[in-house]
């Protein structure tokens, strides 16, 4: 069936997640290849000292991204999109969206970029003998507790960014595991939030004297495959307000974008693992048994079906780099020159092959927010250099590259050198690896692991969730590693291996990044 057939006959499946920077919808035929796409540009913003978005952008956001999707459609193949057979959204993780009986929102979006909720995590993590980082669900929940908010009394609801979508969308009140455990420690076995956690939460604000316990405010866990409701009319006028999209359309758990990235990377068997890199980077890698012990640094999530993944997260990536970037463009155009963005990208970033392997002596810290795997609450963008320093354009952009890394190589050595979790094969996906030798070679050089991506990897998470839905939508039972496997059977790019100078090179910047972070620091404590 061609694909104007198949978008007519409601066969292509949709995919539509809400990143950092970039909402983006992606269509994808039978074969599951993206057919069309579309996206709405945005950013957080620090209002009150929290990181946030507006709950009323999300939704111009979501509607503008697949009003683009619908044009691109149009354009493409004459055929105005009315259904889907299958639909799926994914979002940033984390973070706390919570509203009360009459589904008023509480509090604003506090997203996963927040660092204000260190007594909570440290509290929860002693407690549960669990690592609980900052940016998950019950700790601004516990935090808030202990701020005594007065907010927390009234909520009914607590969800994540792509959980409210889908439950406005559906009238559903699900989360897929993935997703899930970003909010609560998952039971591995009845792939469940943990009902003794549960208990010992309870008991712990018992006090406190709430109408509601925990699991009376959290969604419902579901895992990949399974159906999580259906559009709605209403929902089907909040996704396309011109009244064309037919409700009734089946969608999948809503997921985060770690679990998208796995999806999207061919990454959720055991001893495979991925690296998700661009506003923020994170890399998971899918456990083959528990954790020796409990690590500060590591979350511990899950696979979109329930598997172990080891997560190290780093807050900060291609910012503070992107606005370098930025800057050289106006250099240029104020010299006369007319650079496209991707030229400039394409250009600079590969300068930084022909840098010297440790960056020349040259420093810098991308810390946009804090940094919690290397203690930073706050962060101030940052470059040093000493009077010998090699002061060269490669070098000044390979410092950039590989300082966006340093935070995520940390986590990572707690994985690999200390729990000797064993990785084949690094497979990455984001903005990073937009200029794809570049990307490779230096996530290659910091991770000393081969690294491979994929011709759909700019397609990111959107695509992932759209794999998700289609997996939930198909007759076949398969386990979503031998769906994924047919999907990526002639996709997957050659792994490049990390060069020893490059490894030796980042080894050694490493060094210097960890015995600056006194100058990053004084930075926070100096500069308002």
């Amino acid at each position: 069936m061609g694909l104007k057939k198949q978008i007519e006959s409601g066969q292509a499946v949709l995919g539509i997640e809400l990143g950092s920077t970039r909402i983006k919808a992606v269509l994808i035929d039978a074969n599951r290849k993206p057919i069309a796409s579309g996206g709405y540009d945005w950013e957080n913003s620090l209002i009150d000292g929290v990181w946030t978005y507006d709950l009323e952008e999300v939704w111009t956001g979501v509607q503008g991204s697949y009003a683009k999707l619908k044009q691109d459609v149009m354009a493409k193949y004459g055929v105005t999109l009315k259904t889907v057979k299958g639909l799926g959204f994914s979002g940033m993780m984390h973070g706390y969206i919570v509203f009360d009986k009459e589904d008023k929102q509480l509090t604003p979006f506090r997203t996963w970029r927040n660092n204000f909720t260190s007594e909570a995590s440290a509290a929860l993590t002693g407690r549960f003998n669990y690592n609980i980082p900052q940016r998950w669900s019950i700790a601004h929940l516990y935090q808030a507790i202990l701020n005594n908010e007065s907010h927390v009394s009234e909520i009914a609801y607590m969800t994540t960014l792509a959980g409210y979508i889908h439950w406005k969308l559906t009238g559903e009140k699900v989360m897929g595991v993935g997703e899930a455990s970003g909010m609560f420690p998952i039971d591995l076995k009845s792939k469940e939030f943990d009902a003794d956690l549960i208990n010992s939460f309870d008991t712990l604000i018992e006090e406190k004297g709430f109408k509601w316990k925990l699991k009376e405010i959290l969604p419902q866990v579901l895992v990949a495959g399974e159906k999580a409701g259906t559009l709605t009319k209403e929902g089907a006028l909040l996704l396309d307000s011109s009244g064309e999209l037919t409700p009734g359309i089946p969608l999948c758990p809503p997921e985060g974008d770690a679990g998208t990235g796995m999806v999207a990377t061919n990454s959720v068997a055991v001893r495979t693992g991925n690296v998700s890199a661009g506003t923020s980077v994170f890399a998971m890698l899918v456990l083959e048994k528990a954790l020796s012990k409990v690590h500060p640094e590591i979350d511990l999530v899950t696979t979109p079906d329930g598997n172990l993944v080891g997560m190290a997260h780093s807050n900060n990536c291609t910012s503070d780099y992107d606005a370098w970037i930025s800057l050289f463009g106006e250099a240029a155009k104020a010299l006369g020159a007319e650079v496209s963005v991707p030229v400039l990208y394409d250009t600079l970033l590969g300068l930084s092959l022909k840098a010297d392997p440790d960056c020349g002596g040259l420093l810098a810290y991308g810390y946009i927010s804090g940094e919690h795997m290397t203690g930073f609450s706050e962060g101030r963008p940052l470059f040093a250099r000493s009077n010998d320093s090699n002061f060269t354009l490669p070098n000044f952009i390979r410092t950039h590259l590989f300082t966006s890394l340093c935070a995520l190589k940390t986590g990572l050595n707690i994985l690999i050198d200390e729990e000797k979790v064993v990785v084949d094969e690094i497979r990455g996906h984001g903005g990073f690896f937009k200029t794809a030798e570049v990307g490779q070679k230096i996530m290659a050089a910091a991770t000393n692991t081969p690294v491979s991506i994929l011709e759909t990897a700019g397609e990111g998470g959107a695509w992932g969730i759209a794999l998700l839905a289609s997996y939930m939508a198909q007759e076949e039972e398969q386990t979503l590693p031998e769906f994924l496997n047919d999907v990526f059977k002639e996709s997957m790019g050659v792994a490049v291996k990390p060069d020893p100078a490059d490894v030796k090179g980042f080894n050694s910047f490493f060094d210097r990044y960890h015995k600056g972070l006194p100058l990053e620091r004084a930075a926070v404590e100096n500069l308002d």
